[in-house]
């Protein structure tokens, strides 16, 4: 990655890491609640046998509520396990009680490990973001792992980005590595497809 467009979505993650740092609980269980709502209302997140998610942490948009839906309704819940390289294992979600500290703050699932590819399986993929532009395009951490995984998963499986109302936003820094999501819920708009017309 250049150094300008690494300088860049550096520059992005701060502002929008401040920005989620100054909501409220209240602000940030209502947010959850709305997108949990608007993800569950979704036609393809009902049609899905299997939706692979994850347990969100810190500021980001709540799924707990989310995961618990998919999962009490009887979708096969596929939750991430970071591999020691950044790219993303996939292993099955059982309910709140079967989640364990792992890699970098994260929850993860106790059950087996189902392999990278696992998430190819998916008929959903829910994928954390800071921010997507009206072109699909998402900003995440910066470690990578997400791409990684989005790359594996075929053209025609809804992807969905959570995120704030203020962070669909006309354009995030991109490099040739950055893939697109198809979708993506927020709190106060819902489900908007993506891309939106320029």
């Amino acid at each position: 990655m250049n150094t300008q467009l690494a300088d860049d979505k550096a520059g992005l993650r701060r502002r929008l890491l401040a920005a989620r740092r100054a909501m409220g609980p209240a602000e940030l269980a209502a947010a959850g609640r709305s997108i949990r709502d608007a993800v569950l209302e979704l036609p393809e997140t009902q049609m899905a046998g299997t939706v692979a998610a994850y347990w969100s942490i810190g500021g980001e948009p709540d799924t707990h509520g989310l995961l618990f839906g998919l999962w009490k309704r009887g979708s096969y819940v596929l939750l991430p396990v970071l591999l020691p390289d950044g790219d993303l294992d996939w292993a099955s979600y059982e309910g709140p009680e079967s989640l364990r500290p792992g890699a970098r703050g994260l929850l993860e699932p106790t059950e087996p490990s189902r392999g990278v590819a696992a998430v190819c399986s998916a008929d959903l993929v829910l994928v954390p973001a800071l921010a997507v532009d009206h072109a699909g395009l998402r900003l995440g951490r910066g470690g990578g792992s997400y791409d990684r995984a989005l790359a594996r998963v075929g053209a025609q499986v809804p992807t969905v980005a959570l995120v704030y109302d203020a962070e669909l936003v006309p354009a995030v820094p991109a490099g040739p590595h950055d893939q697109r999501v198809r979708m993506v819920a927020r709190p106060s708009a819902g489900v908007t497809r993506l891309p939106l017309p320029a």
